[in-house]
């Protein structure tokens, strides 16, 4: 996971040459071709968002993308900017394997579309621990993909994790899965979602 809350004197953050979105992987992110954001790019795009709020921290948030290539992370990343998504869920056991720190309630992030560029400010708003096979119907719709049932959502998560999982252990019906919410910040979304 890349954090970027060092600063200069001045409180000018300082980033890494590339930011690579290491702890969305964990959050069901690019595998194989690691999505990664230019530091300036980065460093600009958090600039302006604070200018807009000052209220926002100086640390520029961790960024990260949704998805298992750029074609997905842009896809998730639409659904996000329309409102529709508001939930994700990530393999614990991805956690564990990466070393990933888990997320906080509180954290910002900023999301990533599939070119690396920075899209959105995202708020985490609640995190829960569940077994695979007891995550519900709401968490299901929140996520937003397909016609956001939990059979479709039982279905496209298994078939990623099989696929995709940081873990040797890949997918059981048990395993323990992070079901994350969270709100957008900017943009701001679309009034009815």
């Amino acid at each position: 996971m890349v954090h970027l809350d060092a600063t200069q004197p001045g409180g000018t953050p300082t980033v890494p040459q590339r930011v690579s979105a290491t702890r969305g992987t964990s959050r069901c992110a690019t595998v194989g071709r690691v999505i990664t954001a230019d530091a300036q790019t980065l460093s600009a795009f958090w600039s302006a968002r604070r200018d807009e709020a000052p209220e926002l921290p100086e640390a520029v948030p961790e960024a990260w993308a949704f998805g298992a290539t750029p074609d997905h992370a842009d896809g998730l990343l639409d659904l996000v900017l329309r409102g529709i998504k508001d939930g994700t869920a990530s393999s614990m056991w991805d956690y564990e394997a990466t070393g990933d720190p888990l997320p906080e309630v509180g954290e910002l992030s900023v999301i990533l579309d599939g070119r690396g560029e920075p899209r959105a400010v995202i708020e985490t708003t609640d995190l829960r621990v569940v077994p695979f096979d007891q995550v519900g119907e709401e968490h299901a719709r929140a996520e937003g993909e397909g016609d956001r049932t939990l059979a479709h959502w039982r279905a496209v998560h298994e078939r990623y994790w099989r696929e995709h999982s940081e873990n040797p252990r890949g997918y059981e019906p048990d395993m323990p899965v992070l079901c994350e919410r969270f709100r957008l910040l900017w943009p701001e979304a679309p009034a009815e979602a």
